[in-house]
């Protein structure tokens, strides 16, 4: 299925800005371009944009309940209450327990801390009658939930008859109905004022420590040491990598690449990152799939214990441990993965629906969420995984852009035993015998919701560029917009009527990818870039006919030396514009 190109000229008012600002900073017009299409018109915008500063962070007590949450947990502390530090087994979750409880043991006398995190397979996500069970066993009387428990209305209504208090620090969107909690912050509640409502699990986590740190006069260094957790789990979670994200994300990565916990420097030794400036993407493909996969494969408390690894040895000795787990989980991920796609290729029923749900209930469930992503790409359709958890049907969701799966989902909640997630991301549990009527009623739902255009693949295009205005500053002014992540995604650009400058060729151990050198008519040498898996668009380039492509700038070093190279990401037989 080829790509929609979207894409729009500048308009002249913008060009009048663009103009402005590339005078006024000495930056590249094209990337002043950009930042205006982001929304980032003013001089201030601007500063705050480029120099992201921690003094930009929004005070936490603007949180609903925040005062109420740590009047609690000082009084715990104060009355050596015991302390459940509780969180999910993702990489959201464990970040957020690592974070909190090392701050919390690093900057109190308490030693009745304890952290614990359900396992996937026997509990499931979020807070579980078994965790609650082994709190009232253990003598816990409160709860920190993190990354969970907004939706767990009947569970902290029974650990409350059993004298369990719960914090939840949460940012999914709440139900009508909240918990019986002590206090509840998520800045996605209806009655929230506070100014920023996007941050990860371990974002509302680092808030409340902060607000502790206030309230107990404890110097905020020691919190801002711990923002390489908070930027793992913000790139792993995918949430937008604007307002306070951009911060901490900034700060997390300068701290992941010059002093991370000894956990995370485990991992990123394992990773081959060592000595590498860090970015979202090395988190999202390297380094958070091995935080993942602990709990996919085994237990999300064997991640923990490797993030609050405090020597070398032994974040060396877990970090190998996890790294198995992720060649074991890649293998499981490609056998269900291929098992899928026979499932739908060999059924013609698949073929005409919107949205795509298979169930197989030999599937592991730690990989199913990998499976959903796969489906949703390979048939640009949204895709429910499921197979059987604990006596029930339960799976993962992935969606399309433009298309609100968690929405769709929640259309049937009178069927499912439970449910949550994201616009693009969620989560359902149901019992068999509903599952036909959930698959019917989403169909539905998808015919009178789903638009033609989130049915056909496309590309947001920034900006069309020359050959000529390629050049090392403006590699560098790019840099400058770091991090990338969504709602700033990594800019992609365009050149029409490019051809073959004679030297291109395929390359790859089954030459399925293209090494091109390009021109365009403006430069004197050929740009390079590299085109991965086109190795069907070869005989056309050779022809020396003129075509478009779609791209990221990046630089490519060989030998010591390095060069900006075009990554490919779109190849249109046009003719040019």
């Amino acid at each position: 299925m080829s790509n929609v190109w979207n894409y729009q000229s500048p308009k002249h008012e913008q060009i009048l800005k663009r103009d402005e600002l590339a005078q006024k900073f000495g930056l590249s017009p094209a990337v002043c371009q950009l930042m205006v299409q982001r929304g980032i018109t003013t001089e201030k915008d601007v500063q705050q944009f480029l120099n992201p500063t921690l003094r930009g962070l929004h005070d936490p007590f603007l949180f609903p309940d925040m005062r109420k949450a740590i009047d609690r947990l000082n009084e715990a502390l104060g009355n050596k209450e015991r302390i459940m530090v509780y969180g999910d087994y993702d990489v959201d979750g464990t970040t957020a327990v690592a974070l909190v409880y090392k701050f919390l043991a690093q900057n109190t006398w308490s030693s009745n801390l304890e952290y614990y995190i359900p396992d996937r397979y026997n509990e499931g996500y979020g807070i579980s009658d078994r965790g609650i069970d082994y709190a009232h066993e253990k003598g816990i009387s409160l709860i920190i939930a993190l990354d969970c428990g907004i939706k767990a209305v009947e569970k902290i209504a029974r650990a409350k008859t059993l004298g369990i208090d719960f914090i939840i620090c949460d940012h999914h969107k709440p139900d009508e109905v909240l918990p019986e909690a002590v206090a509840i912050l998520d800045a996605k509640r209806d009655d929230s004022e506070y100014p920023y409502e996007h941050l990860s699990g371990c974002g509302v986590g680092f808030k409340f420590m902060q607000a502790f740190a206030i309230s107990n006069d404890i110097d905020f260094a020691r919190l801002r040491q711990m923002l390489d957790f908070v930027a793992v789990s913000i790139a792993s979670d995918i949430v937008p990598i604007t307002g306070e994200n951009r911060i901490m994300a900034a700060y997390g990565l300068k701290q992941l690449t010059r002093n991370p916990s000894k956990g995370l420097k485990g991992i990123i030794n394992i990773c081959g990152l060592s000595g590498k400036e860090v970015t979202i993407s090395d988190v999202v493909f390297k380094i958070g799939p091995r935080i993942n996969a602990s709990g996919r494969m085994m237990n999300g408390v064997e991640a923990v214990e490797l993030l609050l690894a405090d020597d070398t040895a032994s974040a060396k000795i877990k970090s190998a441990n996890i790294d198995q787990y992720n060649d074991e989980r890649r293998e499981l991920d490609k056998k269900t993965t291929d098992e899928a796609y026979a499932l739908i290729d060999e059924n013609p029923g698949y073929e005409n629906r919107k949205i795509l749900v298979v169930c197989n209930k030999e599937w592991q469930k730690g990989v199913i969420g990998i499976v959903a992503s796969r489906l949703t790409e390979k048939y640009y359709k949204p895709a429910i995984v499921l197979t059987e958890s604990n006596g029930y049907i339960s799976g993962s969701a992935r969606s399309v852009t433009g298309f609100d799966i968690y929405r769709a989902i929640e259309s049937c909640k009178d069927i499912l035993v439970n449910f949550g997630g994201h616009t693009f991301a969620a989560g359902i549990t149901i019992e068999e015998q509903n599952l036909e009527e959930f698959k019917k009623r989403l169909e539905a739902f998808a015919e009178e919701n789903m638009l033609e255009e989130q049915q056909t693949p496309s590309l947001d295009i920034d900006l069309a560029l020359k050959f000529n205005e390629i050049n090392q500053k403006l590699v560098t002014d790019i840099k400058k917009m770091n991090p990338f992540g969504p709602d700033n995604l990594k800019p992609t650009f365009c050149t029409f009527g490019v051809r073959d400058a004679g030297t291109s060729k395929l390359v790859g151990k089954e030459l399925e990818h293209i090494k091109l050198d390009l021109t365009d008519g403006t430069t004197e040498e050929p740009m390079s870039a590299i085109a991965f898996g086109m190795h069907e668009y070869n005989d056309y380039i050779k022809s020396g006919k003129p075509f478009d492509v779609c791209y990221t700038i990046e630089e490519n070093t060989y030998n010591g030396k390095t060069s900006i190279q075009l990554q490919i990401k779109d190849i249109r037989i046009s003719g040019g514009q």
